[in-house]
């Protein structure tokens, strides 16, 4: 069977627009000439006029970082006919793993899982059985889900697929908003804005395989839209998983992307078939830098918290196919799909849950320190590796999560 391969490279953030100066140069008058009162308030106005355009400029500056955020994990390799024997056996091996082959019966059901990317193909054979909880569209507007890139398609995939791959969490109620375009690209806002909807239609976890470079103002401080929706999201009890971007191999790899920077979300990084670190993933930055300016991390809040699989990752292609997937974008879905079953074993920890909350999701996060496997001789944290590689069955064993019949009504936090 003939196969064709199909390559996408990384978009770059677009550049900030030039610059232009439109102030004229100011007249010197005569030093024994009478400057009239209308030439001394002219004079004012064009002070005044300068004073403002700096300002504008060291605003453009300090907001540019932020205003575009692409997606940086893209679709490479093969794209097949069919789910081939090779295909699946690779998807196997990567739920064992992760011990995705242990969830005990755990599927997601009754936790509503929000998608933000480039949006879904329903006409995949893989996802023709879906109904999707909600679909809105933040670059053209459409009414009917549809997406025209495919990474949104190949990342739903893992998650919910049932056909020749079958997703980690299939049980979940699916939202997804399309805050990426055709190119891959979306803006800070659009994402933000995606992120809000995720919230405001019932999400319990939020999903962003996507990233951009952070801005220069602390997003402490609101420089950062899509960090600050995401910060709102976890104040509401919404677990926002993030990539932390593939930048490992550049000489510019400072720290992980947004809003995988932020402290309570799950940023997440990327390894290989055999559990060691993927040479594309990024690393954290963790002591801090004054510019542009970045607070010391501590734990569990170091980047990435935790790496799950990242290199030929077995995914849906739109339009039918199957291929293989490089990229935190992938290990990101992984981290979606264990803390969607995890929910399902923990009602409680949900948002209206009674141990739910931003204090749930802190909890959350330290099973996930205690629960990942790290590295042969790591100690600590490792500024690729995180904590460790993710572990769905001691992840839901330290949560009491025995199976769907057997899960008790009371917990010990």
């Amino acid at each position: 069977m003939a196969s064709s391969a199909k390559t996408m490279d990384d978009d770059q953030l677009p550049p900030l627009p030039p610059l232009i100066s439109e102030m004229g140069e100011a007249l010197s008058p005569p030093d024994d000439a009478v400057i009239p009162r209308e030439t001394l308030l002219d004079n004012d106005l064009e002070t005044l006029r300068a004073f403002v355009a700096i300002l504008v400029i060291i605003t453009i500056i300090i907001t540019g970082a932020v205003v575009g955020i692409t997606v940086r994990n893209w679709l490479e390799g093969e794209i097949i006919e069919g789910a081939s024997v090779e295909l699946t056996a690779r998807a196997h091996q990567y739920k064992v793993l992760v011990e995705f082959d242990k969830t005990r019966g755990f599927t997601g059901d009754g936790v509503v899982v929000c998608i933000v990317d480039s949006g879904i193909d329903l006409s995949h054979p893989d996802l023709d059985h879906l109904s999707l909880r909600g679909w809105q569209d933040f670059i053209n507007n459409r009414a009917e889900p549809y997406d025209d890139h495919g990474h949104g398609t190949a990342m739903a995939g893992l998650l919910v697929a049932d056909g020749g791959l079958h997703g980690l969490s299939k049980g979940v109620g699916l939202l997804v908003a399309k805050a990426l375009s055709k190119d891959g690209n979306g803006s800070d806002q659009g994402v933000a804005n995606a992120i809000d909807w995720c919230v405001s239609e019932g999400a319990e976890v939020i999903s962003l395989s996507l990233g951009g470079a952070p801005g220069f103002i602390p997003s402490q401080f609101q420089g950062d839209g899509a960090a600050a929706a995401s910060r709102e999201a976890i104040t509401q009890g919404v677990y926002v998983i993030a990539a932390a971007g593939n930048d490992g191999q550049s000489s510019d790899d400072d720290d992980v992307d947004s809003p995988c920077s932020e402290e309570d979300v799950i940023c997440v990084g990327g390894v290989n078939e055999n559990g060691d670190p993927w040479v594309g993933t990024s690393k954290g930055r963790n002591n801090g830098r004054l510019f542009p300016p970045l607070f010391p991390r501590s734990d569990p809040d170091k980047k990435p918290e935790l790496v799950a699989p990242a290199e030929r990752v077995p995914v849906l292609i739109k339009g039918g196919g199957w291929g293989y997937a490089d990229g935190t974008s992938a290990a990101t879905v992984y981290v979606t799909g264990a803390i969607s079953v995890l929910l399902e074993g923990r009602p409680d920890l949900q948002r209206n849950g009674s141990a739910g909350g931003q204090q749930g999701i802190e909890k959350v996060k330290d099973w996930l320190e205690e629960t990942v496997k790290p590295q042969e001789g790591q100690d600590g944290h490792d500024e690729k590796y995180g904590y460790g590689l993710l572990k769905v069955e001691a992840l839901l064993d330290r949560a009491g999560a025995i199976s769907p019949a057997t899960t008790p009504h009371s917990y010990l936090l």
